[in-house]
This record gives C-alpha cells, sequence and structure tokens, in this order.
C-alpha cells in the first residue's frame, strides 16, 4: 500500500512538519472514526467519490494505512519486509471494530518516545517520520470528506486540519497531479474558503 506515495521533493516538505503534527494526526483518527460509526449497515456497498471503491473498500483502504504504521515507524520494517501482510480484506465482519483498532495501533506508533525522531522505510527511500505522520494526517482528512460524502454526512472538515493538508500538500502538489491519481483540479468559485479552494478531484 505504501506504493502509491509521491516522492517527496527534496527539502521541501520535511521542515514544514514538526511536533504539532501528532495533534493533526490525532484529530484526524478522530475525524475519520466519526464518520465510520456513522456508517449504516445498508452504506458498506455504497460508491463514493473514489470511483474504483465502495464504502467498504475506502474504510479496508484505511485500516491497511493505520496497520503499516506500527512496523515502519516503531518495528524499523521496511517495505518488503511487510510486503502483502496487510492486502485484502481486513474488515472482516465487524468493519468498526477494525477500523478502531487499527487507528488505535497508529495512534500508539506515532505517540510512542521518539518515535517522530525516527526515520522509515518508504517505497521511495528512507524518510523522516515526522513527513510520514504528515502524509497519513493529510490522507485520512482526504477521505473523511470521501467518506463524509458518501454515506450523506457533514462534508464540513474542520479548519485546522485544512490548513495543515493543504500546507502538506503545497510543496508537491504539481507532482501529484501528474501522478494519475487525481482528476485535474478543480476552478474554485469566488470567495470559496479554504476546504474548497485545496479540493482534489480523485480519479
Amino acid at each position: 500500500m505504501r506504493d502509491d506515495r509521491t516522492d517527496p521533493p527534496a527539502g521541501s516538505a520535511h521542515g514544514r512538519t514538526g511536533p504539532p503534527v501528532l495533534a493533526r494526526h490525532g484529530e484526524a483518527l478522530d475525524l475519520f472514526t466519526d464518520r465510520v460509526r456513522a456508517v449504516r449497515d445498508d452504506q458498506w456497498k455504497a460508491p463514493t467519490p473514489c470511483t474504483d471503491w465502495t464504502v467498504r473498500d475506502l474504510v479496508n483502504h484505511l485500516v491497511s494505512e493505520q496497520l503499516w504504521v506500527p512496523p515502519l515507524v516503531r518495528d524499523g520494517a521496511t517495505v518488503d519486509d511487510v510486503g502483502d501482510t496487510f492486502d485484502g480484506d481486513l474488515l472482516g465482519s465487524d468493519p468498526v471494530a477494525a477500523w478502531e483498532t487499527a487507528a488505535a495501533a497508529s495512534r500508539a506508533a506515532f505517540r510512542a518516545p521518539r518515535a517522530l525522531d525516527r526515520a522509515v522505510h518508504l517505497s521511495f527511500g528512507e524518510t523522516p517520520a515526522t513527513f510520514y505522520c504528515g502524509q497519513m494526517t493529510t490522507d485520512l482528512v482526504v477521505h473523511a470528506w470521501d467518506l463524509s460524502r458518501a454515506i450523506g454526512a457533514d462534508e464540513t472538515l474542520p479548519g485546522d486540519l485544512v490548513d495543515f493538508a493543504a500546507r502538506e500538500i503545497e510543496p508537491y502538489a504539481a507532482e501529484l497531479a501528474k501522478s494519475g491519481l487525481f482528476d485535474p483540479p478543480l476552478e474554485p468559485p469566488p470567495g470559496a474558503d479554504a476546504q474548497i479552494g485545496t479540493r482534489f478531484a480523485p480519479a
């Protein structure tokens, strides 16, 4: 699951993410947890703005993302070490419990003593754990909007999380646009707030 990450530009985004990233990461986990708990039994097969994913697929993706954190951050594992451990269906018969377990593991790994002082081995090489935490936070924020729209929940995201995600993405937004993972950026209407003004359209 790490191969969908875009290489960070040299010397750019790393310096933008400091210790406050833990607060934003925790808030993003809480936001996504709130949305997962709001999914009705009849909505797990519903479509999402991520056109290839149902609600269940989307939540499964985020569960997988969180389960990668302990081996990479805590254990110093590489992508090859983890391999396909977290591929396939991870939700089982209780998707909410699967999400909550994975979210707790991710939170604990990033908050362990000196965890953010470490480097992690991602698909594009050794990277500061702060940058990885920032990427994970941004991923949670973006997909919280996707899940909100899919289930008819409030799509308005907390302003501090929107601002954080925008700052994280800004240094490599052009590379994201060329990755094929997103549709062309949408032109925001005049007077749009930060959330609308920075929205990427998923491919």
